[in-house]
């Protein structure tokens, strides 16, 4: 993991704020360059796309407030993983939004070392890794619960009309998958559908 890109604010004027967000983000800049990082930065969504292809993982160096806003944008166009820089000026401007579920991957400041920046790089990468493979198990695990009910709901159905057990209704309706050259879920959501329309 080498290239990074760093968002940041954009400073509209000098006013103190602005200042020591860039003045921090300028650090944070020289900071991942000097430890062997190439560093692209952005100050809006519409500087994702030039770089979103080449960039291993995003450092945000934002209030904690409006990093998912980032992040949904991140993730639309190519998932990474997400750290914040966690400079005086971004804890300060976080302090009244401190939450357990903020979506960061791990956290950077600026005295680590790069061997520091290294490993909490390499642990936040992990961290990004294991919250998309639950994240995936979690809608594969839902698409599961959705079929279970379409399929337990045509086997009531077909039970009730051919006066059968479920588990006859169930043999029923492997069959006519099977017949049909349809996966199970897709003849019992018909089945269920065709049954709501009759009610009707």
């Amino acid at each position: 993991m080498r290239r990074l890109l760093l968002i940041h604010e954009h400073v509209a004027h000098a006013s103190k704020p602005n200042q020591a967000s860039a003045e921090a983000s300028a650090v944070a800049e020289e900071n991942l360059c000097e430890s062997g990082y190439h560093v692209y930065t952005a100050c809006s969504a519409a500087d994702l796309p030039r770089c979103i292809h080449e960039i291993d993982a995003a450092v945000v160096h934002l209030p904690i407030a409006r990093i998912a806003g980032w992040q949904r944008n991140l993730e639309k166009l190519k998932p990474v993983p997400v750290l914040w820089w966690c400079s005086p000026y971004s804890g300060t401007s976080s302090a009244d939004y401190c939450q357990d579920d903020a979506p960061i991957d791990g956290i950077l400041t600026p005295s680590m070392s790069p061997s520091e920046l290294h490993w909490a790089l390499h642990v936040g990468t992990k961290q990004f890794l294991d919250r998309q493979q639950w994240h995936t198990e979690r809608q594969q695990l839902r698409s599961k619960l959705e079929e279970r009910k379409w399929i337990d709901m045509a086997k009531g159905i077909l039970s009730d009309i051919n006066r059968v057990s479920e588990a006859e209704a169930y043999d029923m309706l492997r069959r006519k998958a099977m017949n049909e050259r349809k996966r199970i879920v897709d003849v019992a959501t018909s089945i269920v559908k065709a049954h709501q329309q009759l009610k009707a």
